[in-house]
């Protein structure tokens, strides 16, 4: 840059030339301090292009790393509870990384030569939060509303609104119940006082709202017990763990004859059924080891159908996986199970049946589509393709039907489905005699082949579903807290629990499962007490006959929320 022009050397200047001389050195001044600003600007602009594509960059990765984990074949392949943690963890990068995109974006407008002009960013989509929140109206008025005219106050013409979702924090309060005595003055009768208020633990600090809390923490939010005895000394109530823990004992000891009932009513009032089995680790004493139990799942869900009948799940433990337990925990029911053609269940459908008639299997459509799925190369397969592209053709007419009635869902059934199940199996059959017996895909061909008629029950019955994905997500819950625990005590592992689990979901209450359940365990409670003496204390002396049970009810309308209880009782 040329050093500044110095007039001083020159004093016998006119002082119009000097005036005239410094108007333009100023001008040039000027244009430079504009020149630099400029290409500041510019290099301003740059470095924000240049990290705007270093971010989009980064999303356009993440983005595809979700669509991969969502719906890519390995999602077939990942543990449902470690997907929903992928996936958790993924959307939560991608929130972040469009974040700083919109502000960089406000930095490049906010440097814009007329800021005002700049394109308006397109609002987000409105979304309503549910309307059974309490609404807290706050009114923020302007400092003053005189109007500059002088005319006086000016007036309302409109307002604008904006929901925000807030979150009270939770805190412990002690209810103290205060029993007046009263007496004769004059001695001359007894003493008069109201009767204490039943509990469902007698002598012991929990209400039963404290009680609900503490299962739904651990069973629904998957948080052992010694998790939230640091949370509840953090919020200055420092309760051990094992007092927790007897607690839950003593809590499900008390509600098992509700249980009880719970499950022979969900087999009583159904024709359909799931069922499922999750394998539960239990501690072998004296060996120092694990054993490997099950815990059976038997769900119902006639919403599909539009029928009236609460949904429902139902845990049974078992120390095994054999046939002879399902026909155990079956006993009593008539009707179609949907299963995922375990050779357990074969003997269910045979005239020797010994728990009732013999059942009709209905086998699972995405379980023979996983099959396929893990069958199929590395390099890809054109059968597998094919025949995922004709089972999806059937789950789009189910998608159509879904809610109707059984009659109407049978009708389109036959009229749409019926051909294109025909052809599969022409089809799959076709694949099969060419293809390898012993090879991945001629097994999962095989699979699905061997089993026609259970895949094909769905035609013929219209309370009949495609799969068995309720039941299967149903039994997240359970595996949640089996990865948290490692094993179990004993066989009767279950903790007494009212408790929120995975389940069917925007289901209504079942069998008394309400939203609240606090005020569920204290309706049982009142109900229980009303028991003549030696009901009630047959109802609690009495040991569960099948080993260890929970039922998992419907109560929330969306999400997974229901109420589960088991009916044996040792704390975890």
């Amino acid at each position: 840059m040329s050093q500044p022009f110095d007039l001083s050397q020159f004093p016998d200047l006119p002082p119009e030339v000097m005036k005239a001389f410094e108007a333009v050195q100023f001008e040039l001044l000027v244009e430079r301090a504009a020149r630099l600003h400029e290409q500041a600007v510019v290099a301003e602009k740059d470095a924000f292009i240049t990290e705007l594509t270093a971010l989009v960059e980064k999303l356009e990765g993440q983005v595809g790393q979700y669509r991969q984990a969502k719906f890519g074949p390995k999602s077939e392949k990942l543990d449902p509870a470690q997907l929903e943690l992928a996936l958790e963890d993924l959307e939560t990068a991608i929130a972040e990384t469009q974040a700083q995109i919109a502000a960089v974006e406000d930095k490049i407008a906010a440097s814009a030569a007329d800021p005002d002009k700049a394109a308006p960013r397109a609002p987000r989509k409105a979304r309503a939060l549910p309307e059974h929140l309490p609404r807290i109206e706050r009114v923020i008025e302007p400092d003053s509303i005189v109007c500059p005219c002088g005319c006086g106050d000016m007036v309302r013409i409109g307002e604008d609104r904006a929901d925000r979702l807030d979150y009270i924090p939770a805190r412990y309060q002690v209810i103290v119940t205060i029993r007046p005595k009263y007496a004769c003055p004059k001695g001359r009768t007894g003493v008069v006082q109201a009767k204490a208020p039943a509990h469902l633990l007698e002598g012991s600090w929990p209400t039963e709202a404290l009680l609900a809390q503490i299962a739904v923490s651990k069973h629904s939010e998957h948080m052992p017990l010694n998790r939230q005895a640091v949370v509840m000394a953090r919020l200055g109530v420092p309760i051990d763990r094992s007092v927790l823990a007897d607690w839950m004992g003593r809590t499900g000891a008390l509600i098992a004859p509700v249980v009880d009932h719970m499950a022979v009513a969900l087999k009583q009032g159904s024709t359909r059924l799931y069922v499922d089995e999750t394998t539960a680790p239990v501690l072998d004493p004296g060996r120092g080891k694990t054993k490997t139990g099950y815990l059976w799942a038997v769900l119902r869900d006639d919403r599909g159908w539009g029928g009236t009948a609460p949904p429902g799940v139902v845990f049974h433990y078992r120390p095994g996986r054999k046939g002879e337990y399902a026909d155990d925990i079956l006993t009593g029911f008539n009707g179609t199970i949907q299963v995922d053609a375990y050779g357990g269940y074969t003997h269910l459908a045979k005239p020797d049946r010994k728990g009732g008639k013999p059942l009709q299997l209905a086998f699972c459509w995405a379980h023979g589509r996983r099959k396929l799925i893990k069958a199929k190369p590395k390099k890809g397969s054109p059968v597998v393709d094919e025949a995922l592209v004709r089972i999806a053709a059937l789950y789009k007419i189910e998608d159509s039907i879904r809610g109707s009635a059984p009659d109407q869902r049978q009708a389109v059934r036959q009229e749409l489905s019926r051909p294109l199940v025909d052809q599969f199996f022409a089809w799959l059959a076709a694949q099969a005699a060419r293809i390898s017996r012993k090879s991945d895909l001629g097994v999962a061909l095989s699979y699905m082949l061997r089993r026609q008629d259970g895949f094909r029950l769905f035609l013929e019955d219209g309370h009949v579903d495609m799969d068995s994905n309720l039941v299967e997500n149903a039994i997240r819950s359970p595996a949640m807290n089996r990865r948290n625990a490692l094993f179990a005590p004993s066989r009767d592992f279950g903790p007494a629990k009212t408790l929120p689990g995975n389940g069917p979901r925007r289901g209504r209450p079942f069998l008394g499962a309400l939203r609240q359940p606090d005020r569920h365990l204290q309706d049982e409670r009142r109900r229980t007490l009303r028991l003549p003496a030696r009901s009630l204390h047959q109802a609690r002396q009495r040991p569960s006959r099948q080993g260890h049970r929970c039922v998992d009810a419907m109560g929330l309308s969306r999400g997974p929320n229901p109420l589960t209880m088991s009916s044996s009782g040792s704390p975890q």
